[in-house]
């Protein structure tokens, strides 16, 4: 991990950086993010033209390291192998709040192992490599919010720590930067993190107290039979059939194991098994997810996958051995920090441009940060299907309407500069 300390005299200040007081208004927030859209627009772009795999973003991360320098940030690389970490200190003492408070502001930074088949002059340029899932605009945003707010230093009486995050599409880099003290030096008070939405019309903003996205657990199934000829079936114990047996029986643990009113979801993503039509298969290789919004239940579901697959094994005369790996707990919004998004976003869109986000069985390691600190993480709008901006997260054809992006970056500066004029009082941790 390296620290680059940039200096904040205002003779190093970014072009444009008024030293003197100048609060932004919305009205004023949205004239200069209209005037810096084309940027915003073009640093987007250039992110998805150039993208990289998790704990892979190295240049990625140079790129925004040089951004954040020359916007006179307080500068760490190599967080957590590939993240960055830039340090805003405001300028302006607050007599309301003596103790200067840290707000945490997150972006992701990787990309997907898929090839893209959009036609657009910045698709891809490293095959098998896309930004199908929107990361590309978060970077764009957040950097974009970290200009505005850098004019404006001298206003903010507190601190932001913007962390841009590698490995969010797995295995996690939230827990690895929380291990490497991302939440320290200053401490972290509260967080807030954001995300592009293909679910929500472009212009909306997505809120939601509590839980948001599920928590997300990986297993591995082996099966162990006995191979043997195809035209002896009764001398060996066929792995496939056991296999089907299992993959039958573990619906039953959501269905008929879990009450209706828990969320959960058990899937079966993967089976490998056999080598030629005419054998009898020895072994099988299952591999799944798990998903619910209820701590309780995901812990219980290691045990009741092991008495599932034990007892059906068992009946065909064959073994099961289970590996089970939990991954990203439940995302939990706080209510203090609900409202404060949900009010900076009125304040620049309208109430009836701010809806109730949907909960999803989706999973994100934004759910780490929340877990040490009280945070909201929301959703910006960004479907168009007249635009052909409709396809779903991860699909080989996702595109955002890019008019989703000035939304973002105001309602990302909004907040931030709500939270440390006034934002919830966050109770001390030990």
């Amino acid at each position: 991990m390296d620290m680059i300390r940039a200096s904040q005299t205002p003779e190093t200040l970014p072009a444009g950086t008024n030293p003197a007081r100048c609060t932004l208004t919305p009205a004023s927030l949205g004239e200069r993010v209209t005037e810096l859209n084309s940027d915003l627009v073009a640093c987007r772009r250039d992110f998805h033209r150039w993208p990289e795999l998790s704990f892979r973003e190295i240049h990625t991360a140079a790129r925004i390291a040089s951004e954040l320098q020359a916007m006179g940030l307080e500068v760490q690389t190599g967080v957590a192998k590939t993240g960055v970490v830039g340090l805003l200190r405001g300028g302006r003492p607050s007599e309301d709040h003596p103790g200067a408070k840290t707000l945490l502001v997150r972006a992701d930074i990787d990309a997907l192992p898929l090839d893209e088949l959009n036609d657009v002059p910045y698709r891809s340029r490293n095959p098998g490599v896309m930004h199908a899932c929107g990361h590309d605009a978060h970077m764009a945003m957040l950097l974009t919010a970290i200009r505005v707010l850098a004019e404006h230093r001298e206003d903010l009486s507190g601190n932001l720590k913007f962390v841009f995050q590698p490995a969010e599409e797995g295995p996690g880099g939230a827990d690895l930067m929380i291990e490497e003290g991302v939440m320290e030096n200053p401490r972290v008070d509260a967080a807030i993190g954001f995300h592009i939405w293909n679910e929500l019309p472009v212009g909306v903003i997505g809120v939601r107290p509590g839980p948001l996205m599920a928590s997300s657990d990986e297993f591995e199934i082996v099966i162990e039979g006995q191979g043997t000829h195809a035209a002896d079936p009764h001398l060996g114990v066929d792995a496939v059939v056991v296999a089907a047996h299992v993959l039958t029986a573990l619906q039953s643990i959501v269905s008929r194991q879990v009450s209706p009113l828990d969320a959960a979801v058990l899937s079966v993503g993967k089976i490998v098994s056999g080598s030629g039509h005419n054998i009898i298969a020895q072994t099988a290789h299952m591999s799944g997810t798990v998903r619910t919004f209820n701590e309780e239940l995901r812990a219980s579901m290691p045990r009741r996958i092991e008495q599932l697959i034990q007892g059906v094994a068992m009946a065909f005369g064959a073994t099961a051995r289970l590996d089970y790996r939990y991954q990203y707990p439940v995302l939990v919004n706080a209510p203090e920090m609900t409202t404060l998004i949900r009010r900076a976003a009125e304040k620049l869109i309208g109430h009836e441009r701010v809806v109730t986000a949907a909960a999803t069985m989706g999973a994100e390691d934004m759910a780490y940060f929340l877990r040490e600190v009280p945070g909201c993480y929301f959703l910006i709008g960004s479907a168009n299907p007249e635009k052909g901006c409709d396809k779903p997260h991860h699909h080989p054809q996702f595109e955002i309407d890019e008019d989703a992006l000035p939304v973002g970056v105001q309602v990302i500066v909004q907040a931030a500069l709500d939270y440390l004029a006034d934002g919830p009082a966050i109770a001390d941790r030990e």
